[in-house]
């Protein structure tokens, strides 16, 4: 049996960070992380896979993918290679969209764009259940992934892609959220090692200025909507500007408003939808 103070301080050591130390320990041995200080030991295969943990992790695969979950809000959700990683940016903006949709009667209508995982609609369903829900995954790992985190929530999951998504629900959305693909591609080296050889490029990049995805959201947005439904989409600190004017170029929305994260940072668009597209 090996202690657990010897094995956390061994292995923040060598990752530089206790919490992560902490996670991958508690994987290891099968318990929450709050559960540690009461173990009287750990067991040497215990240690051993623990060792292999921090091996994987200090070579760069993200924790996440070694336990296997990510935490997203009020819930925990399965990721994967070829899944990307919910971050706690997008929980300021899903919690925007909570909040929105707690001033709606009835049954709103809510729409996912780029899924993924499926956090932001499983975050909505547990925290505000009685919605009817949508969501909408291009990547077939990621979609395999957001069924199992999806399953008893009553989110109608489809596989395939946004643009086209969802004909039948044009003009009656409530809200439709999105964290689409927003880096830059001649950005690429400037992107965290860990990420861009371990998290899917599908859901990192997006065209030379990184927004060509968001343009499709805005169009998307624009067709699923009612009079006066909101869209937010993710994106990064230094599209600000460029969003805001890419959602007020459309023609279809008003009350364009750019919205910050846990750091204070640029991070989210919020829209009314006003009218029909432009052109």
């Amino acid at each position: 049996m090996t202690a657990v103070a010897a094995l956390l301080a061994g292995g923040a050591e060598t990752l530089g960070s206790a919490a992560e130390a902490r996670t991958l320990l508690a994987h290891a041995a099968g318990v929450e992380p709050s559960r540690l200080a009461v173990l009287a030991g750990i067991s040497d295969e215990v240690a051993a896979a623990f060792g292999v943990l921090v091996e994987q992790r200090a070579a760069g695969v993200p924790v996440q993918y070694l336990t296997g979950r990510a935490w997203f809000r009020t819930v925990s959700v399965a990721v994967g290679p070829g899944v990307f990683i919910p971050r706690p940016e997008t929980e300021v903006m899903t919690g925007w969209a909570i909040d929105r949709l707690h001033e709606l009667p009835g049954r709103p209508v809510v729409v996912e764009l780029c899924a993924g995982s499926g956090a932001v609609s499983a975050a909505i369903a547990a925290e505000l259940p009685g919605c009817q829900q949508h969501a909408v995954e291009l990547s077939p790992d990621a979609v395999r992934a957001a069924r199992a985190n999806l399953a008893g929530t009553g989110v109608a999951l489809v596989e395939g892609d946004m643009a086209t998504a969802f004909p039948e629900l044009d003009g009656t959305v409530d809200l439709v959220i999105a964290n689409p693909p927003y880096i830059p591609l001649e950005a690429w080296e400037y992107v965290a090692t860990d990420v861009r050889e371990h998290e899917p490029e599908l859901a990192l990049f997006s065209g030379p200025d990184g927004l060509d995805a968001l343009r499709v959201v805005a169009r998307v947005a624009a067709r699923l909507l009612r009079p006066g439904g909101w869209v937010c989409a993710e994106h990064a600190e230094v599209q600000s500007d460029a969003v805001v004017d890419l959602f007020v170029g459309t023609g279809a929305y008003a009350s364009v408003t750019d919205r910050h994260d846990l750091n204070d940072r640029p991070r989210f668009v919020t829209a009314v939808r006003a009218g029909k597209l432009a052109g």
